[in-house]
């Protein structure tokens, strides 16, 4: 298995370079860039863009309406809206963001710093791109992790008991209330909280914003406890009824499937006990799938299935910043939190993999070819 594990974290080098390459080749051609995106702020006359721009000053800025040089035409050309632009700032914009270099050498470059973790800093806010994550990870490890959590512990069991009372009142009533959450979406869902529990239109009784009150800091140890429990009461809950109705009929099924099988009938022809046979041979066989969808579901609920949910319940966190960043084209934003994800998916299908030998001591990766 050492071997086995080895290989598979040195397969994760290519794969994270062919996934970073993949998506820098598309970034090229993506219509506009964070070069546009200044100079599509300063002909709205906003300045805020060139605040961080070293040494510019009114004198950098050509008038408007004064005629361009030869030189101006074709400096200007490559960006919309540049015209009546000093082709000087334009370099100076270039050099700023990494753009007076070719496309393989900004690459490398940039490789070469993902490597030691050193992700730069954003193009728009005064700040290290690592800094960043750090803000804005506790709402999504909150999230990510106790959605997780929440949906294996009351989805697996309750899938178990669906599967082993096939048919049974408490079957089609536990379905009928699995599948009507499934079709509503988690950010009506998540709307719906709000009228009802969150002062929209009923009652008050939670939080609209945050994972902590203003006076967190002052609480007890119990009451810092009850107070994050309670801001995340309403967005776990939206967060999770999709996913958990997903996970609840997907291990019915799979547990459903074990059962019907030829060696289950066997162990009871042996005599063995009901729960013998549930727990000491179907359970092992069914769990092999639930586990195989467990990485994608992970960094889904962790990172991308957060987005709506953080900007409804106004929680700051990576998928809105990552959201963001796409919007604003802060490209060390964007390939950071690419690389991360990345870098964790991978690290979860690892995981996922080694479960499955703790699952089933049949599975044996170390003599699999690759």
């Amino acid at each position: 298995m050492t071997a086995y594990i080895i290989r598979r974290i040195l397969f994760m080098v290519p794969t994270l370079l062919g996934i970073m390459l993949v998506s820098f080749v598309v970034i090229q051609f993506a219509p506009g860039g964070p070069v546009e995106r200044v100079i599509a702020q300063l002909q709205g006359s906003d300045t805020g863009a060139t605040s961080r721009i070293s040494g510019s000053s009114s004198g950098d800025f050509g008038s408007r309406g004064a005629p361009q040089s030869s030189a101006a035409g074709e400096m200007n050309s490559k960006y919309r809206g540049a015209q009546g632009l000093d082709p000087q700032f334009i370099k100076s914009l270039e050099k700023q963001f990494g753009f007076d270099k070719p496309a393989y050498e900004r690459f490398g470059l940039m490789l070469w710093n993902f490597a030691s973790f050193d992700f730069g800093k954003s193009f728009f806010r005064d700040v290290s791109v690592l800094q960043l994550i750090k803000e804005k990870l506790p709402v999504s490890m909150s999230l990510g992790i106790w959605m997780t959590l929440l949906t294996y512990l009351i989805s697996i069991p309750l899938g178990i008991r669906k599967a082993v009372n096939d048919g049974s009142p408490f079957d089609t009533w536990t379905s009928s209330i699995i599948i009507i959450g499934y079709a509503i979406p988690g950010f009506l869902f998540a709307i719906l909280l709000i009228i009802l529990f969150a002062g929209g239109s009923f009652w008050d009784f939670f939080p609209l914003r945050g994972l902590t009150s203003d006076n967190f800091a002052t609480l007890p140890w119990y009451g810092k406890v009850g107070d994050y429990l309670w801001h995340l009461t309403l967005p776990l809950t939206a967060m999770s009824l999709a996913a958990f109705a997903t996970m609840s009929l997907l291990t019915k099924n799979s547990f459903l499937d074990e059962i019907r099988k030829q060696y289950v009938l066997t162990a009871r022809a042996k005599g063995c006990g009901s729960q013998q046979v549930l727990y000491g041979h179907i359970f092992r066989n069914a769990m092999l799938i639930i586990i195989a969808g467990f990485p994608g579901a992970f960094v889904h609920a962790f990172f991308t299935g957060s987005l709506l949910i953080e900007t409804i319940f106004s929680l700051d966190g990576l998928g809105l910043l990552g959201f963001e960043s796409i919007l604003n084209r802060d490209y060390p934003v964007v390939f950071a939190t690419l690389y991360i994800f990345s870098l964790v998916g991978l690290a979860v299908n690892l995981i996922a993999d080694l479960t499955y030998t703790w699952v089933d001591p049949r599975i044996d990766f170390e003599t699999r070819e690759v």
